[in-house]
């Protein structure tokens, strides 16, 4: 009988190894080798080779002009802000990670945050016409877990307000709008190339744009500004891409399209074991977009389903099995935000997604067993949801 019982009160946990939340798909050495050698005897472990050819192999793929190799997302998004000349108020959502915000400040800018739809996680387009006024300088979206954005519908707002569109879309490799590959929309996109994405360049970002004047300031700013003849079109960083992170990013973006496709596979598992478990709802994307799935995020209505986010999350871990709350406390309670934090209660469905929503276990190679034990340890907590509580 005490294996029926969820492992938070004593039964046995149902994972057998401990399930990770994400698990990078690294190459075998061998298959990078000739290419690390190469580069090693050359001597140009940056700006080199391998750099121009994933910068053109990525720009392929998104089908963009421009796509621009950096340090990070977060130096990337720093730079686009700094190079549009960003330094007043900003609209952003708050339900983000930090770094979209840090780069902001750094950069000079103000953010304004305003309300996501928790349905989609994305930022809400009623909320970013009310937070228009003249002194808005640019509007920055968010593809949250690799959901697109309304992209048109927000092209659009920013177009009648004549300002800058910026998508951070950290989360954005594998996802498609409209069957298109997400990069080329608005004024620029920034990716990550960090472990947890599905293109992994061991670190980096990629800046992608159709405006060829931004795509110059960027390449020069990635170099402190430097006209490439030892004077600064304006103050930049460093901000460059090492050969080995090139070398990595352009094997990960020849998988990325079967990742993108294993992890719409495993959403749909979960989907099909949990959607009648009450108290659990799902990030909607729309019939001809393609989520990323960079995380698998539900959300959990405590009233419904018995136990709280948190409770459940806890009896996870007892499961040995990972889940990790994004992104809580949004970024308009972090201490370094305050001062632009909005009155108190005015963002309650962001409060409320951010309390509410969980991630599960996904990354490119699981098995479906994996998945099936997550789900598994879901619904037997929940049958003892009143036992769990109690023994809090």
């Amino acid at each position: 009988m005490a294996d029926l019982r969820p492992a938070i009160l004593g039964g046995t946990p149902l994972a057998t190894s401990p399930i990770r939340l994400v698990r990078p798909v690294l190459p075998e050495f061998a298959t990078l080798a000739a290419d690390v050698e190469q580069t090693l005897i050359s001597g140009m472990v940056t700006k080199g080779q391998h750099l121009v050819a994933f910068e053109q192999a990525v720009a392929a793929h998104l089908g963009v002009a421009h796509a621009i190799a950096v340090s990070s997302c977060t130096t990337g998004l720093a730079l686009v802000y700094r190079a549009l000349g960003l330094n007043g108020p900003v609209i952003v959502p708050s339900f983000t990670f930090m770094a979209t915000v840090s780069a902001l400040i750094w950069a000079g800018a103000t953010p304004r945050f305003v309300e996501i739809d928790p349905t989609t996680t994305n930022i809400d387009l009623d909320a970013v016409r009310a937070a228009l006024t003249p002194d808005v300088q640019a509007i920055v979206a968010v593809h949250n877990f690799g959901n697109p954005a309304a992209i048109a519908e927000l092209e659009a707002i920013a177009a009648d307000a004549g300002i800058p569109l910026i998508f951070d879309a950290a989360h954005g490799f594998g996802a498609q709008y409209d069957g298109r590959p997400v990069g080329g929309f608005g004024t620029a996109e920034c990716f990550s190339l960090s472990p947890t994405k599905l293109l992994i360049a061991g670190e980096g970002g990629i800046v992608a744009t159709n405006n060829d004047e931004l795509a110059h300031k960027i390449r020069t700013g990635r170099e402190y500004g430097n006209d490439g003849k030892y004077g600064s079109d304006w103050a930049g960083l460093n901000a460059r891409m090492a050969e080995y992170n090139a070398i990595m990013g352009r094997y990960s973006l020849e998988q990325l399209e079967q990742a993108a496709r294993q992890r719409n596979q495993y959403a749909a598992l979960y989907w099909a074991a949990l959607f009648a478990t009450p108290g659990i709802d799902f990030q909607k994307v729309r019939p001809n977009d393609r989520c990323s799935y960079k995380d698998y995020s539900i959300t959990i209505e405590a009233s419904e389903f018995g136990i709280s986010r948190d409770l459940l999350s806890k009896a996870l871990a007892a499961e040995g099995i990972d889940s990790r709350a994004y992104y809580d406390p949004p970024v308009h309670r972090h201490a370094a935000y305050a001062q632009f934090a909005p009155t108190e209660g005015s963002l309650p469905k962001t409060d409320w997604l951010a309390q509410s929503s969980l991630s599960l276990p996904i990354h490119s190679e699981m098995e479906f067993s994996t998945i099936e034990t997550v789900c598994a340890a879901i619904k037997r907590i929940q049958l003892f949801g009143e036992e769990i509580i109690a023994k809090q």
